[in-house]
């Protein structure tokens, strides 16, 4: 019965598992590493978390010990430790897009015909130029996994495990870690110049994810709250065709009874909704919040 529900379990993950996420995986994989192999660790910054300690203790060790080989030992059993957690799809997809990572680091770095031992061959030795493009990449890379359903450094697992029991949020976590990595590196180096441009790759990286993540057109919602729902709705939902929500309020000091009403729009459509509301209740207040994302059933509510 015991090895009925295990094959059953793992019957379940496999039908799960997309081929389409596999091919976005290989591509996230190898554009971390051009960005990694291409301008970081050819001038010796660091990228953030598991992937810059395996940067880091790539350069300090014997050369056998080599970056491809540190992000597996290092990556993999974070993430198997944290299956149970993340869930065994999560860990599958993570597990094969560090191994590409790995793999395309190390042929990069040793077999293509370029030379990534000394200088970048894109910006040569200019710490600024290979800190922007080298986050950038990564963190286009780092982007593309995390939106396909996996992840390419064991970080988010060590900060899901560890962060709790600390008392500290998972974002403080991810940062106190990057902050203790770049001042051991600083140093062990003797210099805080590299750990200080790998901030700025840090800093590159992390907007590039929110990007691709998230999309370049953030959308917006906007509560608007009216004595006037019926014209405000009329109006908004001619102009721009979308679902509204509208909730009953009540003011505190006026204790006059008003409406709220929640639409999500684009950032090009929000001046013509605040004329369109101003038109129809010019005493309406309207707030704007940036929202990551939205999902929906149906296209009206």
């Amino acid at each position: 019965m015991g090895l009925d529900n295990k094959t059953g379990r793992v019957k379940s993950v496999l039908k799960k598992l997309k081929f389409k996420n596999f091919a976005a995986l290989t591509l996230s994989g190898t554009i971390n590493a051009i960005g990694i192999t291409i301008f970081l660790m050819p001038v010796n910054l660091f990228d953030s978390g598991i992937s810059g300690t395996s940067m880091l203790v790539s350069q300090l060790t014997p050369e056998w010990l080599s970056l491809s080989l540190c992000l597996l030992i290092l990556n993999v059993p974070l993430f198997l430790s944290g299956c149970k957690r993340q869930g065994a799809v999560f860990t599958v997809y993570s597990v094969y897009a560090v191994a590409i990572y790995s793999l395309m680091s190390f042929l990069i770095t040793y077999v293509i015909p370029i030379d990534v031992l000394t200088n970048s061959p894109l910006a040569g030795s200019d710490l600024l130029l290979c800190a922007a493009f080298g986050g950038l990449i990564s963190g286009v890379g780092s982007g593309l996994t995390i939106r396909f359903g996996g992840a390419l450094d064991g970080i988010e697992v060590m900060s899901v495990i560890f962060a709790k029991k600390l008392s500290l949020t998972v974002g403080s976590f991810i940062m106190i870690y990057n902050v203790v990595l770049y001042v051991i590196a600083g140093s062990i180096l003797g210099s805080w110049i590299l750990p200080l441009y790998s901030i700025i790759a840090y800093a590159v990286a992390l907007k590039a994810i929110d990007f691709i993540v998230e999309g370049f057109d953030r959308s917006k919602s906007a509560t608007i709250v009216t004595e006037k729902p019926d014209e405000v709705g009329a109006a908004i939902s001619e102009q721009f065709e979308c679902g509204i929500t509208m909730m009953p309020a009540k003011g505190f000091y006026s204790g006059n009874e008003k409406t709220v009403l929640y639409v999500v729009l684009n950032r090009f459509q929000i001046p013509k909704m605040k004329a369109v509301v101003r038109e129809a209740d010019p005493s309406a207040y309207i707030s704007i919040t940036e929202i990551a994302d939205v999902f929906s059933a149906r296209n009206k509510r």
